[in-house]
């Protein structure tokens, strides 16, 4: 049996699963919100997971490994979360110590982009790939690299974060930073867009069907705007559409920088692709090398929304080689 933790800024997953001919099954899991200190928020994980294998009368001893896939930055060497932007607090944070002082069971660290790259490339949307790139595209957006068969991470565990490319000189924030790739590419992001809009809406008397008044600004969100996008909201397609032109000139950069066969979008991208893709296309191949495109597939995730899941418990397994 494996045990993996699946740890985000909005939500934690706990799963257990084990391998079956030669594909990841998910036997159980567990979702908590990720809305405690941290220390409180790891004791609340380790907890769950010791009552996960309880219900199903395993003991630790029994398991395989252990994988933890967590938005970076972090140091999958040394087993540190190192201050991710959407994890206020968990800053140094030795949590493969401390999982396997707890379960006395080896520990796999690694941030989520590039736990969902290898999830994909084995098990999901590119497998027999040797040359990929999965964008988290979720509370966040960051990116794992396989290249030439193998997942690159760079020395200081750091290469693929991409949302901190700055597309713009102002706009949304995302990993701290205006007019960021994360600002303008992630649910967060999306978010801060719908607002700007709504806001400049209301301030003039007009009505906006995803947010009623100025007090409801907080309240919207990624997937409220998608909602009303899809039923024909002028204001809300307008919000994707501007998310669909920052995603199309990140992504025309990473294909003349690395020239993948493949670029897999997760989450978000899997949700609204109907808003994001014909804006998107237009947009690379006005940017990028043109044999470049031609040789790129754009997909949604393989593993849908079973794939932070499938990354954690690939990283259990990865624990052992």
């Amino acid at each position: 049996m494996l045990l993996g933790f699946d740890i985000g800024g909005t939500k934690c997953a706990v799963v257990i699963g084990s391998v079956v001919n030669d594909e990841i099954v998910i036997a159980d899991k567990r979702v908590v919100a990720t809305d405690k200190p941290v220390y409180e928020m790891i004791e609340l994980l380790f907890s769950t997971a010791e009552n996960l294998l309880q219900e199903h009368h395993l003991t630790a001893a029994e398991l395989q490994g252990i994988g933890i896939s967590c938005g970076g930055p972090l140091s999958s060497k040394k087993g540190l979360i190192l201050s991710p932007p959407n994890l206020i607090g968990w800053d140094k944070i030795p949590i493969v110590k401390m999982a396997e002082e707890r379960f006395k069971v080896k520990t796999l660290l690694q941030n989520d982009a590039n736990a969902c790259a290898v999830a994909e490339w084995k098990y999901g949307a590119g497998k027999g790939i040797d040359n990929l790139i999965f964008l988290t595209f979720g509370t966040g957006m960051g990116a794992g690299l396989i290249l030439n068969g193998k997942l690159y991470s760079g020395p200081s565990d750091l290469a693929g974060e991409v949302g901190h490319i700055r597309l713009s000189e102002m706009g949304p924030v995302g990993f701290g930073k205006a007019g960021s790739f994360e600002g303008y590419c992630s649910g967060g992001g999306i978010a801060q867009l719908g607002q700007i809009k709504a806001r400049e809406k209301l301030q003039v008397g007009e009505t906006v069907s995803f947010c009623r008044t100025i007090n409801d600004l907080p309240n919207i969100s990624a997937k409220t705007i998608a909602e009303a996008a899809l039923q024909g909201d002028e204001l809300a397609i307008e919000v994707y559409r501007i998310c669909a032109h920052y995603l199309g000139r990140g992504l025309a950069m990473l294909i003349d920088v690395l020239n993948p066969e493949m670029i897999i979008l997760g989450s978000i991208y899997g949700r609204a692709r109907q808003l994001l893709e014909p804006v998107m296309m237009e947009v690379i191949k006005q940017e990028a090398y043109a044999e470049s495109v031609e040789a790129c597939r754009i997909v949604p995730a393989g593993l849908g929304e079973n794939i932070g899941d499938i990354a954690a418990l690939s990283l259990a397994l990865m624990s052992q080689e």
